[in-house]
């Protein structure tokens, strides 16, 4: 049997995405529309998670901390 790296982010919800990132939901909706937002993962009918550790790739890159 294969060997799969193990995961350590967690799934957030698009109300923990809102927290993180201080954007509101049609911000995010519409930023995924246009390619620059990552799309989430529907993990039941009802549900759309995003990775943690994509999440914060976003952000590293959208936001890049300046070098001194």
């Amino acid at each position: 049997m294969p060997e799969y790296p193990a995961r350590t982010g967690r799934f957030l919800t698009l109300r923990d995405i809102v927290k993180e990132t201080s954007l509101s939901r049609a911000t995010i909706y519409r930023m995924i529309a246009r390619g620059e937002f990552p799309a989430g993962t529907r993990i039941s009918p009802r549900r759309v998670t995003w990775r943690s550790e994509t999440i914060e790739a976003w952000k590293s890159e959208r936001y890049p901390i300046p070098q001194v």
